[in-house]
């Protein structure tokens, strides 16, 4: 009798990058439950333990999620939970706004090629097909941030202005600055999905502009989009019930 073939490294890799995501998800629910509170050294070992999957899976979501902005790397090594600053958040957010409406501004007014504008329409083709589910559940959300985050990265490109791509940059590594901070802070709101219809017509109503080469308008609508940021932090902040909210806990009023 001949022995199973051990797995492919295709194969072998794409199981460990589902594992890797089953991870990220885990511990993101975690930190956003208010399981890992905000300044919680993360013990890879524990971790290791509780979800019960190995340690290069662990490595690679604890990764993401510092890419995502959940998690800080320490100087002596391993991650911790972030806290942040309302004050620091909201100007975070409103200079995003202000350099993503110049970059879509320039975008506007240099041309774009159709290959790039087509690119940026299929993203919001694919965010259209996950917003066709009446409710959207925790792999869909990743999906929606992957997406939101290619959308906005290919508005950037579309500008070709390096300079201000770099700036965009440093601003958006402070989470909830970033184009996807409060789809990730409000994943568990009953309202979660209403934003993202509300955003994406927003994506819809900038890309048009660009591709009419209306930059003031193209201008404005990213400074408005910015803008539904700082209200859901707001809302967030005001809001008491921290149990629906959780990931609130994260960010803090005063210094």
């Amino acid at each position: 009798m001949s022995l199973p073939l051990p797995p492919s490294p295709v194969e072998a890799g794409e199981a460990g990058a589902s594992q890797a995501v089953k991870a990220q998800l885990r511990l993101r629910e975690m930190i956003l439950a208010g399981e890992l509170p905000s300044g919680t050294r993360i013990a890879e070992l524990a971790i290791v333990e509780k979800l019960g999957v190995s340690r290069t899976p662990i490595r690679a979501a604890l990764m993401r999620l510092e890419q995502e902005g959940l998690l800080e790397a320490l100087a002596n090594g391993g991650y911790a939970v972030r806290t942040f600053l309302e004050r620091d958040v909201s100007d975070a957010i409103e200079l995003r706004g202000t350099l993503e409406g110049v970059l879509a501004r320039l975008a506007a007014e240099r041309g774009v090629p159709a290959g790039l504008l087509q690119e940026a329409g299929a993203c919001l083709d694919g965010v259209d097909a996950l917003l066709r589910q009446s409710a959207l559940d925790d792999e869909a959300f990743l999906n929606y941030v992957s997406l939101n985050q290619k959308f906005h990265a290919l508005l950037a490109e579309m500008a070709d202005s390096p300079v201000i791509g770099r700036e965009l940059d440093r601003v958006v590594r402070l989470p909830f600055a970033s184009p996807s901070g409060f789809v990730v802070l409000q994943s568990n709101s009953p309202q979660a999905r209403d934003m993202l219809v509300v955003a994406q017509d927003q994506h819809r109503q900038v890309l048009h502009a660009i591709g009419q080469r209306e930059g003031a308008r193209a201008e404005s609508i990213m400074r408005e989009h910015s803008r539904l940021a700082q209200r859901n932090l707001r809302d967030a902040m005001e809001n008491h019930d921290l149990g629906q909210m959780p990931a609130a806990r994260l960010i803090r009023q005063r210094a």
